[in-house]
């Protein structure tokens, strides 16, 4: 799983310090050197989809990296005596 979890950070996606709620369209916009702004009209435009806005936006939550490297999913299963 550890490799896993590298491989995501090496991508280079990070969540962006301009931010609202989880710095996810910030990063993707940051990545990509487009509009934040242009990034979160198509988060709003996938949020119409029946389920793909809201999945694909929890998906970015938990596998996007904080500025830091670290992962929330990794957090969530590391073991608590690891914390």
């Amino acid at each position: 799983m550890e490799s896993f979890f590298d491989t995501i950070r090496r991508i280079g996606y990070r969540r962006g310090p301009d931010r609202i709620v989880g710095g996810i369209c910030g990063g993707i916009a940051a990545a990509a050197g487009i509009s934040v702004t242009i990034v979160r009209i198509g988060m709003l435009l996938a949020f119409l989809l029946p389920f793909f806005g809201v999945a694909a936006y929890m998906v970015g939550w938990l596998l996007l990296p904080w500025q830091d490297g670290t992962i929330p999913l990794e957090r969530i299963l590391r073991p608590r005596e690891n914390r």
